[in-house]
């Protein structure tokens, strides 16, 4: 049942990110510098030292691992840019706007966000700590996911009702997919490519995609230095908590 309780969290964070986004534009920056450096911090101080630990242990290739961790960034990569590149170029022409680009958008953040959820539930799978500290930076994460699915919604015209319904989608759709991890027990051999393949994702939303929206418009101090207390916040609480 932790899965899900941490699961629930993911709902909190995204909700919180939505309605932050509808109501507060001039400190999103802020948010997303430390939620970058959170999302560093677990990948380097909490993966990456269980990657090293298995592979010792189950005499995996580790070069398997870090193909898997390769895919991870890579497949992230690709679909966000094919849903930007079509809301990149519909920006380009003045009042010329389809709201279902916004929801087709909405809709494949809601994808990513139940494979959010699978990611809880298979490190719960690992271990307990391992399931913990994918689980923080999960819910550090979908702050922004909630941020994105409005931001998407709201650029192609939608209306702020079906904004907050796809939300909501949004919202539940971690819980779902850690729901979905209580059917099935993933093989031990696979779990250590599971936790390449998601740092991989992590290292590619926190360094690709985050901390670049946070120095988009505000790069500033103050923005890295919420980036450095992100990842040392994460380092105080694997290494004494």
């Amino acid at each position: 049942m932790i899965p899900i309780l941490l699961a629930l969290g993911t709902f909190v964070s995204t909700g919180l990110g939505g309605l932050f986004c509808i109501r507060e534009k001039n400190r999103l920056h802020l948010v997303m510098g430390f939620t970058a450096g959170v999302l560093l911090g677990v990948v380097s101080f909490d993966i990456f030292p269980e990657i090293i630990q298995q592979v010792k242990e189950g005499g995996t290739d580790p070069t398997a691992v870090m193909i898997a961790l390769v895919v991870g960034f890579l497949l992230f990569h690709i679909v966000e840019k094919v849903i930007v590149i079509h809301h990149a170029h519909e920006s380009d022409y003045a009042d010329h706007f389809h709201p279902q680009v916004g929801v087709l958008s909405a809709l494949a953040l809601a994808a990513h966000s139940f494979m959010d959820g699978l990611g809880i539930g298979l490190g719960f799978q690992v271990s307990n700590a391992v399931g913990i500290f994918v689980a923080v930076a999960v819910i550090a994460h979908d702050f922004t996911d909630g941020m994105n699915t409005v931001a998407l919604m709201l650029a192609h015209k939608n209306t702020l009702r079906r904004t907050r319904w796809f939300l909501l989608l949004d919202a539940v759709a971690p819980i779902l997919g850690a729901l979905s991890t209580l059917l099935y027990r993933m093989p031990d051999r696979w779990l250590v490519l599971y936790l390449g393949f998601f740092a991989g994702f992590l290292l590619y939303i926190g360094a690709s995609d985050i901390l670049p929206q946070a120095h988009s418009k505000h790069s500033s101090w103050k923005t890295m230095a919420l980036t450095v207390a992100g990842v040392v916040f994460i380092f105080v609480v694997t290494r004494f908590i």
